[in-house]
């Protein structure tokens, strides 16, 4: 029989014990894939504290980059930062590698922004949350 634990608070370490037994299993069932694992961050510091305050997170697997979070401070928004975080993140992707780019964003998040830049949705979620959808885009590198 197997217990089952709810944490509501999720401890690190109980994480990583899923993430560590989930990589070991998709490892073995992708034997002859040799593509690098890797968290990344692109980072925006701000100008008096030097701590981050933005910026962009991201996991590369299975020759993919999922960006898995993006905020642009409001003093920094219409600036084109945005669009330099992301053509970043596709440099990064390139030199590790990658067929392409995906991610996920909310309908008042900027799915334009993404469409924009060359993304192409691949999936909705309607009325998540309620009133609203979540798009998952994604983009080929050439």
């Amino acid at each position: 029989m197997v217990e089952i634990v709810y944490e509501p608070e999720l401890k690190p370490e109980s994480r990583q014990a899923v993430v560590d037994g989930l990589v070991a299993f998709n490892r073995a069932q992708t034997p002859g894939f040799a593509g690098p694992f890797a968290n990344i961050g692109l980072l925006l510091k701000h100008p008096e504290t030097g701590e981050a305050d933005g910026g962009l997170t991201g996991r590369i697997s299975f020759g993919w980059l999922f960006v898995e979070l993006l905020f642009v401070p409001e003093r920094l928004r219409g600036q084109g930062v945005g669009r330099q975080l992301m053509e970043r993140a596709e440099a990064v992707a390139r030199e590790h590698g990658c067929a392409g780019i995906w991610l996920d964003t909310f309908t008042f998040q900027a799915p334009g922004f993404y469409r924009k830049l060359g993304y192409a949705v691949f999936g909705e979620i309607p009325d998540y949350p309620p009133g609203a959808s979540r798009f998952f885009l994604s983009k080929r590198l050439s």
